[in-house]
């Protein structure tokens, strides 16, 4: 051991170190991983958490394959803000979206949703089902639409249509089969 250690470089080497502290400090709740393997020049997987004070992100932006983040792109992509062909979150856009705001091309689920087949509390679509049911064959508390199952309406065609999918539902779902028989009543 030194005997000679110089009190200058100990005291660089103390506050050195406490700068690298508060950095570790400053990245906690910060999670940025991806893979190395790649497919048409994408991550396989990527994931992005939390402010990133080194890169200047207020939050973080994951682009891959399958991307996890606060904003995520990808063909699978699960995030607050996800975009993909399939994607779940809380504000969602693709071809296949679940989750609180659902803007789906093929299918939606979400409080609000759109799609060709959209299911929602309000759900915009060419089959919606929901408690606002907005497309050309609708079910719903409040149903518009061409063909529609609703309060005070049940159209014999929204009945052929929907019916594969209450008799398949009904099965599953406790309540759900004796929803067309009150609507029945009620027409």
């Amino acid at each position: 051991m030194p005997e000679n250690i110089d009190p200058q470089q100990q005291r660089i080497d103390k506050l050195e170190q406490e700068i690298d502290d508060l950095k570790a400090y400053r990245r906690r709740g910060c999670v940025r991983k991806s893979s190395t393997k790649t497919i048409w020049g994408f991550p396989l997987y990527a994931v992005a958490f939390g402010k990133d004070p080194d890169r200047n992100n207020e939050a973080g932006h994951a682009r891959g394959i399958i991307a996890f983040g606060d904003f995520a792109t990808g063909i699978i992509a699960i995030g607050g803000f996800a975009r993909g062909f399939i994607a779940v979150g809380g504000f969602t856009l693709g071809a296949i979206c679940f989750g609180g705001f659902s803007l789906g091309i093929f299918f939606g689920i979400g409080g609000l949703a759109t799609g060709l087949i959209a299911l929602g509390g309000v759900a915009m679509g060419a089959a919606s089902v929901g408690g606002v049911a907005i497309g050309y064959y609708a079910f719903g508390g409040v149903a518009v639409g061409k063909y529609v199952i609703g309060t005070g309406v049940l159209d014999p065609e929204a009945i052929r249509f929907f019916g594969p999918l209450i008799r398949f539902f009904g099965q599953w779902i406790p309540g759900f089969a004796g929803l067309l028989k009150v609507l029945a009543k009620i027409n």
